[in-house]
């Protein structure tokens, strides 16, 4: 089953001509979830081709503009296929009220149902098959949360080898054994799950954080992703703005990733201040403490593979 990130925009604050706001699309084999949905958003949707109209649910940070400013055109645009599925949107209060009002003001043709849940964090917000994502607080001027997306551990490899050895007739009883069921095989004797199926496999986890200013806390949650996608706004030399409008630098970003043991980080969100150059001391400082770090770029692919 293939999980994969999709950033549709790194900026923070405000667009620039060569990156759009904040965005990130997350696919696990046929479902799609977006994880805020700022400006340039459906750009970058068309530019990568991605299926956007078969999006299941959104995941909203916070209310403020460069998060939520590209909403109304995904909305609007999934009208106009053949979508009868709902989509589900969460986020914080005044999430609902800023759908309700854009639907009003700009007179919307919407024809598929639409499910706003504001949530109060920390909490499991959406479930599906073999998966949950779960939303906790973030510390920001607004009202912020941060979501997990992780899997159910898997079972472990079914040996066929073995279960011959043992005389387990190949069919329904081979898929008991799978499902952890004991059997009764050709002997008469019993044979269990664990003596031809391994041990289980821990499935995958995927984090996204902004904004916010550092909480020690946010590595907990985020503990053992495989990708964290997380704000770090700022350069060291900016921590005390940083610590005023309530942000991180990219040092604190990487200090919860290695605090949380996360294989992976992406930073994003990057203050318009830096230009696409500027981005290499953000890099640099955040490697000196998670060498693991790399940078967001507008329509980068994340492959999320299974680490067995």
């Amino acid at each position: 089953m293939n999980m994969e990130a999709f950033v549709l925009g790194c900026g923070g604050m405000m667009p620039l001509p060569y990156r759009h706001l904040t965005s990130v699309l997350l696919r696990r084999d046929g479902d799609l979830f977006l994880f805020d949905g700022g400006e340039g958003t459906q750009v970058s949707l068309r530019r990568l081709n991605l299926k956007w109209k078969k999006i299941n649910a959104i995941f909203v940070s916070h209310t403020h503009a460069d998060h939520v400013t590209g909403l109304p055109g995904i909305l609007m645009l999934s009208a106009q296929v053949d979508r009868s599925e709902p989509l589900y949107i969460f986020g914080p209060p005044k999430i609902a009220e800023y759908i309700e009002s854009s639907r009003k003001v700009l007179d919307m043709y919407i024809n598929y149902p639409i499910v706003v849940k504001e949530i109060a964090a920390p909490c499991v917000v959406y479930e599906g098959e073999g998966f949950k994502v779960r939303a906790f607080p973030l510390d920001h001027t607004k009202v912020c949360v941060g979501y997990t997306l992780e899997e159910e551990d898997r079972p472990g490899e079914f040996n066929p080898d073995e279960a011959m050895k043992l005389n387990v007739e190949r069919g329904p009883l081979w898929g008991k054994l799978q499902h952890g069921e004991p059997v009764i095989n050709s002997d008469g004797q019993e044979v269990r799950p664990e003596q031809v199926v391994g041990k289980s496999r821990k499935g995958r986890k995927f984090s996204f954080v902004t904004d916010t200013q550092y909480l020690p806390s946010i590595s907990a949650e985020v503990k053992d992703s495989d990708l964290l996608i997380c704000e770090g706004m700022f350069a060291d030399d900016c921590e005390d703005q940083a610590r005023e409008k309530k942000h991180m630098t990219s040092r604190q970003a990487a200090t919860i990733a290695r605090d949380s043991a996360s294989r992976r980080m992406a930073i994003i969100h990057y203050s318009p201040r830096y230009n696409d150059k500027d981005l290499d001391i953000l890099l640099r400082q955040a490697r000196e403490v998670y060498p693991e770090t790399e940078l967001t770029r507008d329509r980068m692919h994340i492959e999320i593979p299974y680490v067995d």
